[in-house]
């Protein structure tokens, strides 16, 4: 089960109390009868919760140079407002940051400076996943390092690497205003490079027998379960055969959400039908959210959004969506920035360096490209405005 930092944050239940009136007298002489008006039922208590999602936070060599000459923190700074406005904002981070002594390394095997761990914690992100293909990508030493570099971090939780088997076996929980939420992460292989056998529970692998018995552990512990899911076909926007299996298993669990990641381009969204009469939302991709990259489609990605109300008796989506996000650089790989689309504008597309290679890239290949992927599910404008 993930590692985790169990952040719990109690907020005051709002009770309304109706205030009955005064006693009305019928007839103003003793011994009349008076009637006592009862008091207005309370009105069931609602609660909610916001969840903003990242797909890969994936630094090349050029991305770490160019936070090394300045401020990674900068990088986020159209993006933040929405993330900090999220009660839990979740995001994978796509390489290690396990320090300079295993060196800072962009393709095909990542470790990126600790700075750019402590940026994605100032931009409001809290749980982190690193349950992904580059996990093992500076062996266990590195694994072991990265989860040392995020205790540091108050106020983070990180999903799906562990230092024992006993901490996996511990569940992920997460409280805040009455809403608990349960996290699980999985990833469908490491580059070939393989867990060590006598720490299987280092980093949570694809296996359905094993995610069968941890999300029958976590679904009694919390109101709503969301999955981590690495897995798919590299630069397709259609999901695959297995991806769509593995959604119907989760279904079938009674997971919540889906959040997907790993094809570095966006997919659909759908809500799929669980056995119990509900739904589970599954975002199969959310592409990239920062990258280096060049094609035209991996420099949209997308953001997550739900919102989750939880009454006496039900647990609900009251809002979902997915905000598109462009990853941005201008001449010499400098400038890296996200931007929502939405404040994305004709100007920017025009500096961007891609130009250089590709005439295709423009706001309108980029709005159009957004609208046949994520259809009525694209959020264009700021939600918690």
């Amino acid at each position: 089960m993930a590692r985790y930092k169990k952040a719990v944050f109690l907020l005051p239940l709002l009770i309304f109390f109706s205030c009955a009136k005064a006693p009305v007298l019928k007839d103003q002489y003793p011994g009349a009868a008076t009637s006592v008006p009862l008091p207005e039922a309370a009105a069931p208590a609602e609660h909610y919760v916001t969840i903003i999602a990242a797909g890969d936070n994936l630094y090349h060599d050029v991305m770490i140079r160019a936070g090394e000459q300045g401020d990674y923190e900068q990088a986020y700074q159209e993006i933040r407002p929405l993330v900090h406005n999220a009660d839990f904002a979740f995001i994978n981070q796509e390489t290690l940051l396990a320090g300079k002594e295993f060196g800072f390394t962009g393709y095909p095997q990542f470790n990126s400076p600790q700075a750019l761990g402590r940026a994605v914690a100032a931009a409001g992100f809290n749980v982190i996943n690193h349950a992904n293909n580059h996990v093992m990508d500076k062996g266990e030493k590195a694994v072991f390092a990265t989860m040392d570099f995020w205790d540091t971090i108050p106020g983070v939780n990180v999903l799906g690497i562990h230092r024992s088997q006993e901490q996996r076996t511990r569940p992920a929980l997460i409280t805040k205003n009455s809403i608990t939420l349960g996290f699980l992460s999985y990833t469908y292989g490491t580059n070939g490079i393989p867990v060590p056998k006598d720490k299987p529970y280092l980093t949570s692998l694809v296996n359905t027998e094993t995610m069968a018995k941890e999300i029958d552990a976590l679904r009694p512990l919390c109101d709503f379960l969301v999955v981590s899911m690495h897995w798919g076909e590299e630069y397709r926007h259609e999901y695959s055969k297995n991806q769509q299996t593995l959604a119907a298993f989760l279904a079938e669990k009674r997971v919540d959400l889906v959040i997907g990641h790993h094809p570095h381009v966006i997919q659909s969204i759908e809500y799929i039908e669980r056995p119990d009469g509900k739904t589970m939302l599954c975002f199969y991709s959310l592409g990239n959210f920062i990258s280096a990259q060049r094609q035209p489609p991996t420099l949209l990605g997308a953001l997550a959004y739900v919102k989750v109300k939880k009454t006496a008796d039900s647990i609900s989506f009251a809002e979902a969506g997915a905000i598109p996000v462009v990853t941005h650089y201008e001449k010499d790989f400098t400038c890296f920035k996200v931007y929502p689309l939405y404040a994305y504008t004709e100007e920017l597309a025009k500096k961007h360096r891609v130009k250089q290679q590709d005439n295709s890239f423009t706001l309108d290949y980029l709005s159009k490209l957004s609208a046949r992927i994520l259809g009525e599910r694209e959020i264009k404008e700021d939600p918690f405005k």
